[in-house]
């Protein structure tokens, strides 16, 4: 991503060491890049209104209230609620490889109207309908579909162009839509308590995970157990979640293979792709390979490698 500062270094001025603040502003938005070129700790940030952070050279720690201290670095983005301090180290900025960062600041009556086009859109029946994102601190790690959208943010906020705020509107729009899948997806995951359960999405993410290696697990079947057509079914599961329903299912198949790898020595990856609910081998090397970036053997020997240093 750091490539697409190029309009913005022509640009700026430098004022300060740490932290140097550069400014764009647009209708519903205004985007912060921080350029920090010497070492320094404990530097405290603050804004008073909902922003995403993300990283695009270097590394920080942050120190965020409510989490442990975490190492910042390119391709992770965390999302602040309003007036939260966030406390942050900066270990290897240096004059010749500077520290870069963005803040995003997104107006709140803007989020206020697209999480009420978003709770109108994926709401069964009344369900599903209350998602916001400025209430808690979000670290999102992985996240392509928010970290190419940051990306297609900072080209357009940098450049000059006489559609330059119409198009920032709509990928403000689109980026809010991202953060909220992303907090309903947490959510209904994560959901311990079962607060979902008499919902549909949640009943279907709650079957999924009961019948995880079962082969005839499918998206008519899942459409079935709660009521649903098949389209509609399939429309409001990625509407809410971001991915559609077989996506999901597999990427649940994919994390409880690598715990399989992890804890079986002895089983090869035939019956490892079997266990996990994959009928065909081949089909299990290319999901866990979209999924995990590496193949199920290299995803082997690169647990051996960490055990034997």
């Amino acid at each position: 991503m750091a490539g697409l500062l190029d309009n913005h270094r022509r640009n700026r001025r430098l004022t300060t060491l740490v932290e140097n603040r550069t400014t764009y502003s647009a209708n519903f938005a205004e985007l912060n890049i921080y350029e920090t070129y010497q070492e320094a700790d404990q530097v405290a940030l603050c804004f008073d209104f909902p922003v995403i952070a993300s990283m695009l050279t270097g590394k920080k720690v942050m120190h965020i209230d409510g989490f442990n201290p975490f190492e910042f670095v390119p391709g992770e983005s965390v999302v602040m609620p309003s007036n939260k301090e966030m406390v942050i180290d900066f270990p290897i900025a240096t004059e010749n490889d500077p520290t870069q960062c963005l803040a995003l600041g997104i107006d709140t009556n803007k989020i206020g109207e697209v999480v009420n086009q978003f709770n109108s859109f994926t709401a069964i029946e009344r369900e599903n309908n209350d998602w916001t994102i400025d209430a808690d601190v979000s670290h999102l790690i992985h996240n392509t579909d928010v970290d190419v959208l940051v990306g297609r943010l900072v080209k357009t906020f940098t450049n000059s162009m006489g559609s330059k705020d119409m198009l920032l509107d709509l990928m403000v729009q689109e980026l809010i839509v991202r953060l909220l899948q992303t907090k309903a997806k947490s959510i209904l995951l994560n959901d311990v308590d079962g607060l979902f359960n008499d919902t549909r999405i949640g009943t279907a993410i709650q079957y999924i995970k009961q019948n995880l290696t079962n082969k005839d697990l499918t998206v008519e079947l899942l459409a079935k157990k709660v009521c649903m057509s098949t389209s509609h079914f399939h429309k409001k599961f990625k509407n809410t979640l971001g991915v559609s329903p077989i996506d999901y299912i597999n990427s649940e198949k994919i994390k409880f293979s690598k715990k399989l790898i992890k804890e079986s020595k002895d089983m090869r990856m035939s019956e490892i792709a079997f266990h996990s609910g994959f009928n065909n081998v081949s089909y299990f090397n290319r999901q866990f390979k979209k999924h995990e970036m590496m193949t199920p053997q290299q995803f082997k020997l690169s647990i051996t490698h960490r055990l034997i240093n």
